[in-house]
């Protein structure tokens, strides 16, 4: 395992984005989302362009209905940080 290297970060990934790649894995339509969520369909892609904040309370219904913690969407670039300032 000596021979391979950590990937080195290519992109920044927007909170929109994070729920959108998220939920893309998980094989859901944002109309899908909006049912578990009873997040209307039209604020779900506002979120996903970044034109609305996400918000708490709104992550914590997403984070749900996504399986994941609300800090995977909230902060998606946490973990570079934390490399950054080391």
């Amino acid at each position: 395992m000596s021979q391979f290297r950590p990937a080195k970060k290519r992109i920044t990934v927007s909170v929109g984005e994070s729920v959108r790649i998220i939920r893309e894995l998980q094989g859901l339509s944002q109309n899908q989302l909006a049912e578990r969520t009873r997040i209307p369909q039209a604020t779900l892609s506002a979120i996903e362009n970044d034109r609305v904040r996400l918000g708490v309370e709104r992550a914590k219904v997403i984070a749900r209905a996504l399986k994941c913690h609300p800090a995977v969407l909230v902060f998606p670039g946490w973990e570079n940080y934390l490399e950054s300032a080391a």
